[in-house]
């Protein structure tokens, strides 16, 4: 594959070369580096690296030149290539209009002149946008290939385990692709077990668990070390959080994940109100940020294993694994957040994975185009689901129990949606009912203050009402609320006194459960607020709590 292409464009000649020089010195390897001298220049070498299949990793752009300004520039480079990271080089007077192209063109970063160093004010920002847009760009590769069918719910298990595990494969439709019907055909035994993953050096799973996914995907590896300074189960943004600082300051550390790393922020379509991102950014792209930020510490991660159950030795908590595995650790973190809740109504178990999808589920956004998709709860999650599906569907309908999306719902978030013609919102109505014959095709809902009942023709329903707590591995170990949630800190003194079985001279520290070294961060929490910015500031304020613990063990 040709080299992603670097566009530099400026009308003065000094400047643009001295911009040409400091990009071949740091990219010349990754990156071809192509220059311009005017808007119409750059337009029109553009459109013939598209021509010729040159994918077109970034464009970094002069404001003030004549005829047209960087801003109209990068308007018109939008149109041909959306996926190209965007960058203005302004003076001093130019900020209004840098910060004026943030909403204009999607401007991802502006710089002012002059750069130098390029070491400390050029190289950093452009390698983190440059990183960015390798992790989301789709360039041909001979990688894994998933196939199966869209109503498979086991084919959707594996799709939404590899894309949040940030694992690139091409999805093999057997009802539409007759080679993929065949491949599927020469493995099975004449029996149709789906999906079927096919690996690059030739080998394959029908229908595999996703510990031996992760197994093969080389996710789930062996703990390096017989025990640990801090063990951390779950990699939700508390837990990530965690990772970094308890690696980045000394401990011994290792997570432990299920699923994929991220948690439920991972599957966001949009996060807009995280502190440092004006534009917003994915769960995805901040999940590959933080794991790498946490393994570049030395933090250890296993995907694709589950705790069992934990227990107490003094001096060490242990982690018992389904494997059978134990890990060891002076001190443990549960940060295993929470799962969407189920909607208990008649057909939506069988329909789950076949038209019925709990949380974002972006791994089947697409396959819903121009079609008719139903969003069903009224918090941050589901509004920003339906600005995500509203790209795709020909219309989005939010149906919430109460009678206003103001009571849990972000008023950002409110006026996107109130500002956008695909999206409707049903307030007072509930679904009572899923129809289909192996795949969803219509659904039941009522008003619950008419009473009227309405059956609708729907593609795809998406769940996001309410939160169910991954507490059960702890059994009698710590205390937990009637609904599983993990009491911490004072909410475990009754009376002034200390919870039972407690064995130290002193109060449990704010995010320490009812067993000593044992600390809960993020929404498995009660009372924790469900933010990502929260969680982020608790796992990260479990480390401290954790040195403190040490220093008594």
């Amino acid at each position: 594959m040709a080299k992603p292409v670097i566009m530099i464009v400026d009308d003065e000649p000094q400047v643009v070369n001295s911009v040409e020089r400091d990009l071949r010195t740091h990219y010349r390897d990754e990156y071809r580096i192509v220059k311009a001298l005017s808007g119409k220049e750059a337009l029109e070498g553009a459109r013939e690296l598209k021509r010729r299949g040159t994918p077109l990793a970034l464009f970094l752009v002069d404001q003030r030149m004549p005829e047209m300004t960087g801003t109209e520039l990068l308007a018109e480079t939008l149109k041909m290539s959306p996926e190209s990271k965007k960058v203005l080089l302004t003076a001093y007077s130019d900020t209004q209009a840098a910060i004026d192209s943030i909403n204009r063109v999607g401007l991802d970063y502006y710089l002012m002149k002059p750069w130098d160093p390029p070491e400390i004010n050029l190289y950093p920002i452009l390698d983190d946008l440059l990183d960015d847009w390798k992790a989301n760009v789709e360039i041909p590769y001979e990688g894994i290939r998933v196939a199966g069918t869209l109503w498979s719910a086991n084919s959707h298990t594996v799709k939404d385990f590899l894309a949040r595990n940030l694992i690139p494969y091409r999805w093999l439709d057997i009802e539409q692709d007759d080679q993929a019907q065949d491949m599927v055909r020469s493995v099975s035994n004449g029996e149709y077990r789906l999906p079927v993953i096919f690996f690059p050096d030739g080998s394959y799973l029908i229908d595999p668990s996703l510990r031996d996914l992760a197994i093969k995907t080389g996710l789930l590896g062996e703990p390096s070390l017989p025990s640990y300074d801090l063990a951390i189960i779950g990699a939700g943004p508390a837990g990530l959080a965690a990772a970094v600082y308890g690696a980045s300051e000394g401990l011994k550390t290792i997570m432990i994940e299920k699923e994929a790393a991220g948690g439920q922020a991972g599957t966001s379509s949009r996060i807009e109100n995280y502190l440092g991102f004006p534009n917003g950014l994915t769960g995805s792209d901040l999940t590959r940020r933080a794991v790498a930020q946490a393994r570049k510490f030395g933090a250890e991660i296993l995907t694709g294993e589950e705790v069992a159950g934990l227990r107490a030795d003094d001096p060490y908590r242990y982690i018992e694994l389904t494997n059978g595995r134990v890990i060891g650790s002076k001190a443990l973190l549960i940060a295993t957040g929470v799962s969407v809740r189920r909607l208990e109504v008649p057909g939506a178990d069988e329909l789950t994975g076949a038209g019925v999808y709990y949380g974002a589920a972006l791994t089947e956004a697409a396959y819903y185009r121009d079609q008719h998709v139903f969003v069903v709860g009224g918090g941050n999650s589901a509004g920003q689901a339906a600005m995500f599906f509203s790209r795709y569907a020909s219309q989005v309908s939010i149906l919430v129990r109460t009678s206003t999306l103001e009571v849990s719902m972000s008023q950002y978030l409110i006026d996107q949606i109130n500002q956008n013609p695909k999206i409707e919102v049903l307030t007072d109505t509930e679904v009572i009912e899923a129809r289909g014959n192996g795949r969803l095709e219509e659904i039941c809902m009522k008003n619950n203050v008419t009473g009227a009942v309405d059956q609708l023709p729907a593609a795809a329903v998406f769940i996001f009402i309410g939160a169910v707590p991954h507490t059960d591995m702890v059994g009698n170990l710590v205390q937990r609320n009637s609904a599983g949630f993990i009491l911490t800190g004072p909410e475990l003194m009754r009376n002034g006194k200390r919870p039972r079985n407690w064995t130290l001279k002193r109060d449990p520290f704010l995010l320490e459960t009812g067993c000593p070294g044992i600390f809960a961060a993020g929404d498995v929490r009660q009372g924790s607020i469900k933010r990502v910015a929260t969680a982020v500031g608790e796992g990260a304020m479990a480390v401290a709590l954790v040195h403190q613990y040490l220093k008594t063990v």
